[in-house]
């Protein structure tokens, strides 16, 4: 599973950019708006915030796969589970087919599964709520670190890929690549932020980036049903 590791769900992340600026895009903006005023700060110090929030949002896709990673190894090595593991890579798979199709608007379904973890981010958005407004880079990041856990379909679909590699360290490096290759979505602003998100929300561009997707799960559920079988 390693070779669908780091680098591959960073691309994950990149291709996922478009929804990405749907779903955060509000969140960004009022982070954005409790940031001290421009005169107050310039702006190297706005880019420590901003880079302090998105930091801590990658922190915790961090936490979680390693969290995920460590508790199927856990699993896996107390009852020897080889054979399910490998289901865990069919399943990590389909969930990439799935995101395939849902980046490329061909299928919609992953979105049922971010209801999952609404109740969760009920709970946590009046945390975030509160720690509003940002007067430091480090309240900036433990606001970024509760960002981290809104219902996510991209997230989620990534999370399966930490939660099939049974290792919290591979786990941890796949979460943290996904968060990475968000970043240039997330990051942009003013005209190159309308430049890209015209890029990013193009058919074309998320048909290609769909199959992309589709091709990478196709493969690793060869891979997988080569183990099981």
């Amino acid at each position: 599973m390693t070779e669908y590791g780091f680098w591959a769900a960073m691309l994950v992340g990149l291709l996922g950019g478009g929804h990405c600026l749907g779903m955060c895009g509000g969140i960004v903006g009022a982070f954005s708006r409790a940031l001290p005023n421009h005169g107050v700060i310039d702006l190297q110090q706005r880019i420590a915030f901003v880079l302090a929030y998105n930091g801590g949002r990658i922190f915790s896709y961090t936490l979680a796969g390693i969290l995920v990673g460590f508790a199927s190894g856990m699993l896996a090595a107390l009852f020897q589970l080889d054979a399910a593991l490998s289901a865990l890579q069919l399943l990590a798979a389909v969930m990439l087919v799935l995101l395939g199709l849902y980046i490329s608007q061909l299928f919609r379904g992953l979105a049922y599964l971010e209801q999952l973890g609404r109740p969760l981010w009920q709970r946590l958005s009046p945390l975030a709520q509160r720690l509003l407004p940002l007067h430091s880079p480090g309240k900036a990041f433990v606001a970024g670190t509760l960002w981290g856990w809104l219902p996510c379909g991209l997230v989620y679909s990534t999370l399966t890929w930490a939660l099939a590699s049974a290792d919290p360290i591979q786990g941890g490096l796949i979460m943290a690549g996904f968060g990475l290759g968000t970043l240039p979505a997330l990051l942009a602003m003013g005209a190159a932020a309308d430049l890209l998100e015209r890029l990013l929300n193009n058919k074309k561009f998320r048909f290609l980036s769909g199959l992309v997707l589709i091709a990478y799960g196709v493969q690793m559920a060869y891979i997988a049903l080569s183990h099981l079988l």
